[in-house]
C-alpha cells in the first residue's frame, strides 16, 4: 500500500507540473495569436514526439520528456540577409538564422514575432511567467481560505496539571509543582474557547496573544462545554516559556535559536486543525515565495557547490536548496506514503505544486537567453534603440539580431543542462530527506 501511495504522489506532481507547464505556454500562445504571430508548434515536453494534432496552423502535441515546453513562433528573430556569416562562432550563429527562417512561412512575412512592437513582445514573454505566477497564486488561495492553515484552534486538546520550567525534561509532576492556572480555574480539555477578557478569540493565537500579556491578571473566560457558556476566573502566572507562532512552531530569532521569554502561562493546548484564512494571505505567501525562491536563485551557485560537496562527501542535504524534477517527485511521494491524515497530504501536495510554479516564474524571468527574460531584454534593447533614433531623428534602426547572441545561449543551455544532470544525480544517490 506505501508502494502505492508513494506512485499516487509522483503521478499527482507529474500531472501538476504537466499542467503548470502546458499554462506556462499558453501563456505565450494566447498573446502571439491575439497579436497575428503565426505559431507553429505547442509543445508539452523535450525529445520524441509521443502524440501530436494539427489545428489550424499550430500542431499541438506531447513529447517524452516532460522537463519543459515550447510554441514556435514565426520570426523570433529578423530573416537572415544571405551575407555569410563569419568569427569563431559562425557555423552556430547561422545555423540559429537557419533554424528562424525556416519558421517564416511563405505569404505570412508579416506575421513573424520581431516585427511586433516592443510592448507585445513583451507581453508574449511575459505571459508564460504571468501564468505560472497566477497558477501559484490561485493553488495558496485554496490552501490558505478554502482549506485553512495548520494551527491552533479554539477547541482545548489538554490542560496541564502543574507548571513545568521551560526547557525542562520533567513530564511528571512532582508534589512541590505548583497547579497551572488553567487546572485550578477548571479548564477542561474539549472546552470551546469563546472568550478571554471579553475579547471573542477566533483561534488559539487570539487566546495565547491575551494570556502572555496579563501576568498576574484575573481574566474573565468564557468557554463552552457540552454546548453550554460557563464563565471561569483565571489568573496567568508569569513564566519563561518559547514563544510560539499562530501554527505552535517555536519563533525562531536572526540567528535561528528559540525566541524564549517571561510572559504570562496558564498551561492549556489546542488541538490543531486548519483554520481559513482572508482572501489574501494567497497572495501573501505568493509573495513570500517569490522572495524566498528569489533569495535562493541570488545564492544558486554556492547551493549548486554545497549539492556537489554533499553528492561526494555523503552529507546531509540542505533542505532548502535547489531540487530536480527528480527530487520534487521523490519528495511528492514521501508525503503521499507518510502516515498522516489524507487532508494533510494533500495540502503539502498542493504547497509542492504552488512553490514549483513560483520556481517557474522567478526562473524564467532571469534575464539570459534562453530563457524568457533573456527575451524581455531584447525587445527592451531594441525599444532603447529605436527611441534613442527618434529622439535625435535619426532613420530607424534594423531590428536586434538576437542570432549574435547565440554563443551566450548556448553557453547558458550548457550550464542549465549541467545544472539539472547535477541535481538529478543528487536527488537519486543523496536525496533530500524531510522525514526523518
Amino acid at each position: 500500500m506505501e508502494i502505492l501511495l508513494y506512485l499516487v504522489g509522483i503521478v499527482f506532481m507529474l500531472i501538476g507540473l504537466g499542467l503548470s507547464i502546458g499554462l506556462h505556454e499558453i501563456g505565450h500562445l494566447v498573446p502571439a495569436k491575439l497579436f497575428g504571430v503565426r505559431v507553429g508548434q505547442y509543445m508539452i515536453g523535450f525529445g520524441p514526439r509521443l502524440w501530436s494534432k494539427r489545428i489550424g496552423e499550430t500542431e499541438y502535441g506531447f513529447k517524452a520528456l516532460p522537463v519543459g515546453g515550447f510554441i514556435s513562433m514565426s520570426g523570433m528573430y529578423p530573416a537572415s540577409d544571405g551575407k555569410p556569416v563569419r568569427g569563431l562562432f559562425a557555423s552556430l550563429v547561422q545555423d540559429a538564422r537557419s533554424a528562424n527562417d525556416e519558421t517564416i512561412a511563405d505569404g505570412a512575412e508579416d506575421r513573424v514575432f520581431y516585427r511586433l512592437p516592443v510592448w507585445k513582445r513583451i507581453i508574449v514573454m511575459l505571459g508564460g511567467p504571468v501564468m505560472n505566477l497566477i497558477l501559484a497564486v490561485v493553488i495558496f488561495t485554496v490552501l490558505a481560505s478554502g482549506i485553512g492553515l495548520q494551527q491552533g484552534t479554539t477547541t482545548i486538546a489538554g490542560v496541564t496539571e502543574c507548571v513545568l520550567p521551560a526547557g525542562t525534561t520533567q513530564t511528571e509532576c512532582a508534589a512541590g509543582d505548583p497547579a497551572s492556572p488553567a487546572a485550578e480555574a477548571g479548564v477542561l480539555p474539549g472546552d470551546v474557547l469563546v472568550s478571554i477578557d471579553g475579547q471573542r478569540v477566533a483561534d488559539f493565537a487570539d487566546a495565547t496573544e491575551i494570556v502572555q500579556a496579563s501576568p498576574g491578571k484575573t481574566l474573565d473566560m468564557v468557554v463552552s462545554r457540552d454546548g453550554e457558556d460557563v464563565h471561569l476566573s483565571i489568573t496567568p502566572i508569569t513564566a519563561e516559556r518559547t514563544l510560539t507562532d499562530a501554527g505552535g512552531q517555536p519563533r525562531l530569532d536572526e540567528d535561528g535559536e528559540q525566541i524564549v521569554a517571561e510572559v504570562g502561562y496558564v498551561g492549556m493546548s489546542a488541538q490543531m486543525g486548519f483554520v481559513p484564512q482572508p482572501l489574501g494571505t494567497g497572495v501573501e505567501m505568493a509573495g513570500q515565495n517569490v522572495a524566498r525562491v528569489g533569495e535562493l536563485i541570488v545564492q544558486l551557485p554556492v547551493k549548486l557547490w554545497d549539492v556537489g560537496v554533499s553528492l561526494v562527501t555523503g552529507t546531509e542535504r540542505d533542505p532548502d536548496g535547489p531540487l530536480s524534477v527528480v527530487g520534487v517527485g521523490r519528495l511528492a511521494g514521501e508525503v503521499a506514503a507518510t502516515d498522516a491524515p489524507i487532508l494533510n497530504r494533500f495540502v503539502v501536495l498542493l504547497s509542492l505544486l504552488g512553490s514549483l510554479n513560483i520556481a517557474l516564474f522567478v526562473f524564467n524571468l532571469i534575464p539570459l537567453l534562453p530563457l524568457d527574460g533573456g527575451h524581455v531584454v531584447v525587445a527592451l534593447w531594441d525599444g532603447i534603440r529605436r527611441a534613442w533614433a527618434k529622439l535625435f531623428r535619426r532613420p530607424p534602426p534594423a531590428p536586434v539580431d538576437a542570432t549574435r547572441l547565440v554563443p551566450l545561449t548556448v553557453v547558458v543551455a550548457v550550464v542549465l543542462i549541467a545544472m539539472g544532470a547535477l541535481l538529478m544525480i543528487a536527488d537519486v544517490v543523496n536525496p533530500v530527506n524531510l522525514f526523518q
